[in-house]
This record gives C-alpha cells, sequence and structure tokens, in this order.
C-alpha cells in the first residue's frame, strides 16, 4: 500500500479506537466528515459552506429535542442538500426528522436515508469509520480525482458519497467506492457540475 493510504488507514484507525471507547448515550451525530480546513479548495463558496455548517447545527439540535435516544442519526449538509442517515425506532421518527430537516432555513432537498430498526452497535460504527478512511485516502492516492470534492458518509457498510463534482468523476468514485472491502451499496448524493463548470472552479481557486 502506498504510504498516502497507510497514512489516512492509520488515523481512521486510531479515530475508530476513540469511536470504540465512547458512550453509547451519545445517539446523535453532525456531519460526515472530520474538517480540514480546506475552505481554500472547497469547490463551495465560503459562504455556502457556513450555510452547510449551520444546518447541520440547526438539524441537529431540532432532532435531539424531538427524538427520543432510541434513535442514532447523522446530519451531513452540502451545498444546501441534507442527508440524513442513521437508525430510527419507528416510521413516525423518520418522517419527523424529515420534516424538520425540509423546515431548516436554506435547505434545498434533503435525502433521508434514515432506517427503521435498532440503533448501529459501536462496532459496526468503528467498520463504517474505517470503511470511509480507506475510501478517503484511495481517492487521496488516485490521479484523477480531486479528494477534496467529496464528503464521505457510511452507515451500515453502506457509503453515501456528496460533492460538487463531474459525471466522470462521480462514476470513478463509485468504482473506487465499491471496490472497498465491507461495502455493501454506494448511494450517490452529489450534484453533477459539467467538465466546464470544474474548468471554471478550478481556475478560480488557482486565482486565490
Amino acid at each position: 500500500m502506498k504510504k498516502s493510504i497507510q497514512s489516512t488507514l492509520a488515523m481512521t484507525l486510531a479515530a475508530a479506537a476513540l469511536l470504540s471507547g465512547l458512550s453509547a448515550c451519545a445517539p446523535l451525530m453532525v456531519g460526515g466528515v472530520v474538517m480540514t480546513g480546506m475552505v481554500a479548495v472547497d469547490r463551495r463558496t465560503s459562504g455556502i459552506q457556513l450555510e452547510d455548517e449551520s444546518i447541520e447545527l440547526r438539524t441537529a439540535q431540532g432532532l435531539r429535542q424531538n427524538l427520543g435516544e432510541n434513535s442514532h442519526v447523522n446530519v451531513t449538509s452540502y451545498n444546501r442538500q441534507v442527508l440524513l442517515t442513521g437508525e430510527v425506532a419507528t416510521a413516525a421518527q423518520k418522517e419527523l426528522a424529515d420534516k424538520l430537516a425540509q423546515s431548516q432555513e436554506n435547505v434545498k432537498a434533503v435525502a433521508n436515508e434514515l432506517t427503521v430498526q435498532p440503533v448501529s452497535t459501536l462496532t459496526q460504527r468503528s467498520k463504517d469509520a474505517i470503511i470511509t478512511g480507506q475510501i478517503k485516502a484511495y481517492f487521496l492516492d488516485a490521479k484523477d480525482l480531486q479528494s477534496y470534492a467529496f464528503k464521505i458518509v457510511t452507515e451500515n457498510s453502506v457509503v453515501y458519497l456528496m460533492g460538487r463534482v463531474t459525471s466522470r468523476e462521480a462514476q470513478r468514485a463509485t468504482d473506487i467506492a465499491r471496490s472497498v472491502s465491507g461495502v455493501t451499496k454506494v448511494v450517490r448524493v452529489l450534484d453533477i457540475i459539467t467538465e466546464e463548470e470544474l474548468k471554471r472552479l478550478s481556475a478560480q481557486t488557482s486565482a486565490k
């Protein structure tokens, strides 16, 4: 394995170990990835990035106040599109979560991928963290992908890809994610842009 992959996996394993030591009484998670401070190369404007963070926080707060402890929900917003992943106890809770996310200011769409089942175990969440880390490492190692263009969320071995990417990038990222051991499904929650738009965004980034 190349050095970049080894380094990322080492950090992921450390994070997974930390996760496994957390108390099960913290059912709600905000966002699908750790913020890396790469604002300058993000394909979203700085204003949209701040809106996404605000959307995640507000939605998570609303869910925390309205859902019971028998739920585990991840809230991830990218370009004002909200992805809900995790587990809830009833179909009514899933519908309520959807309505709460839809009602937040500046949200343009909600992808409700919540499942009605018991909450995932810490062991499963650790496995999900490792899968996410592996995919990030492979994205980083791929010469034809800009890894920072994607947000990766893994829940119960299902991988969700978010970002502003071209059709070519979307297919390449999907193929990589599918190749990772343990992945059962890849779901794309992507904003597709043209190659011309990508060139324009790249030129704007280079000019900063």
